[in-house]
This record gives C-alpha cells, sequence and structure tokens, in this order.
C-alpha cells in the first residue's frame, strides 16, 4: 500500500524517472534477453545501489520506509545524479521523514516595495516570478518584450499555462522551445518538492496534464531546477529578431519569488533593437 506522506510518493516517482532514463550499457550491465521495460530494472538499480530488491522496491513505492543518508548516497550514485538532482532527492527523502504538519504556511506571495521599485528603474526588460511561476509584477521594458500581461485575469498570469496554453505574443514565438519549457518545469518540480500538495501547483499541474500531452511528457521526465539561465530569441515584428540572455536572481522567502532579467550584450545589434522596442514602446504610451 502506499504511504499518505506527499513527500513519499514525489520520491517515489522521482526515483522510477531516473531510473527509466538509465540504460544497462549505461551502468556497464548487459541488456541480456528480451526486455519488458526500457530502462533499468529495480533488481539492477538495487544491485548497484548495493540494497535488497524488496527495500529499493518499496522506496520506489513510496511506502513507509525512511532510507538514511548513507542509502540516498548509494541510490543517487547508482542513478548518475547530478548535484542539483542529489540535493532534490535529499530534499524529498528527509521531508518524507517528518510527519506530514497540520498546517502549513501558505500565506500569498508578495513582492516587497523596494522591488517594485527597483523594477521601474530598470532599463531592461525584468519580471518576478513567484514559487509556482505566477507572474506577479513585470516592468515596463518586460511588456514591451512581451506584451501586456493586462489583458488576461490573475490567475492565467502563470508562465507555465501560457506558454502551454495561452499565448501572450501570439506572433512571437522561441527556438529552444521546448529547452525553456523544460527550465520552466523544472522550477516547478523545485516548489513542489516543498510542499506537494499546494493548491495552486495541484491547479497548475492538473490542468495542464489534462489538456496537454506535451506537459504531460516534460513533465513526467521529473527533471529539476534550482537557479535557472539561458538565451532566448524573441520575433517582434516592430523591430527584428532579438537574442537575449536571461538569469534568474531569488528573492527573499524558501522557497521564495525569483527575479528573472533579461540582458543583451552592451554595443550590440540586439541591445540596439531592445533600446528601439522599449523606446516605441514609450512613445505609443505617451500618445
Amino acid at each position: 500500500m502506499d504511504s499518505p506522506h506527499p513527500h513519499a510518493r514525489e520520491l517515489g516517482e522521482f526515483l522510477r524517472a531516473r531510473r527509466g532514463r538509465l540504460r544497462p550499457h549505461d551502468v556497464g550491465l548487459e541488456p541480456g534477453g528480451r526486455r519488458k521495460v526500457s530502462g533499468l530494472r529495480r533488481e539492477e538499480l538495487a544491485l548497484l545501489a548495493g540494497l535488497s530488491t524488496d527495500y529499493y522496491q518499496r522506496v520506489e513505492q513510496g511506502r513507509d520506509v525512511r532510507p538514511s543518508d548513507d542509502v540516498l548516497d548509494a541510490i543517487a550514485g547508482a542513478l548518475g545524479l547530478d548535484d542539483g538532482e542529489r540535493r532534490h532527492l535529499f530534499t524529498l527523502a528527509r521531508a518524507a521523514r517528518r510527519p506530514v504538519p497540520a498546517r502549513v504556511n501558505r500565506a500569498p506571495e508578495r513582492v516587497p516595495d523596494s522591488t517594485r521599485r527597483l523594477l521601474r528603474v530598470m532599463d531592461t526588460p525584468a519580471l518576478v516570478l513567484g514559487r509556482h511561476l505566477d507572474l506577479l509584477d513585470w516592468n515596463p521594458a518586460a511588456e514591451a518584450l512581451l506584451g501586456s500581461p493586462e489583458d488576461y485575469s490573475p490567475d492565467r498570469l502563470n508562465m507555465l499555462l501560457l506558454m502551454f496554453g495561452d499565448a501572450l505574443t501570439p506572433e512571437r514565438s522561441c527556438p529552444h522551445w521546448e529547452q525553456q519549457a523544460l527550465d520552466y518545469i523544472g522550477m516547478m518540480r523545485t516548489a513542489v518538492a516543498a510542499d506537494p500538495t499546494h493548491p495552486r501547483a495541484t491547479a497548475i499541474v492538473g490542468e495542464l496534464s489534462i489538456r496537454s500531452a506535451e506537459f504531460r511528457r516534460l513533465w513526467a521526465r521529473h527533471d529539476v531546477r534550482e537557479s535557472v539561465s539561458g538565451t532566448k530569441t524573441f520575433h517582434v515584428p516592430e523591430v527584428g529578431d532579438i537574442t537575449l540572455d536571461w538569469d534568474t536572481y531569488p528573492l527573499p522567502g524558501n522557497p521564495g519569488p525569483v527575479m528573472l532579467i533579461y540582458t543583451a550584450e552592451e554595443g550590440s545589434a540586439d541591445a540596439d533593437r531592445l533600446r528601439l522596442l522599449t523606446s516605441l514602446r514609450a512613445t505609443r504610451s505617451r500618445g
């Protein structure tokens, strides 16, 4: 029987996803005859980790087991987890050792006034995302680049809902779309690890799991992200393509909101196009 502990269930799903991505030859094993699973079998992973198959199976099934840190180290090594995945594994397992709290602090996320002031004086696109990727605030440069969020109801202003359903700016698309989707999904996975039953996370993941096969596929990978960065190309009809670097910076809270900032290399054609775009937006606003 599955454990009712939400972190134990999340831990089991994470381990199954990570085991499923390994192939026998990845870990020096012979594939053998006909296999019913594409990834490693449970008994193969247990062998690599030095555990009994029964014990490892109970961990994966989210049953009432509390693996020690030594056991977690062995599992992480057998799965070949990177540093971020290892931290995620330990976060879930340690949370699963504790009783489910009767009450969880789920106060609304707020953007500090000082952060709002900082957004307004920045001349590069910047926005604040909540722990579940809700769009909490943005500056005029971000609105010039991404379009106006004010046309959407607050509950739809979420980067995952916009990416997989609504389109903030239908005429602007992005190469490497899947990689950015995985970045956002990985950030949501990290938030879910902290509070698996949060109503906002449950609502977003539930809605997208029903209506988007692409989301279901990427969510099932159980990738995690803590703080992410990358490069994105925007197709902007007014000025042409703009390629910007983007980085996330955590704000106070655990987990708390993050500030996402887009920048262009000074003196580059992309910086010139971005300045032109913000200038055009300012001119329209004054008109």
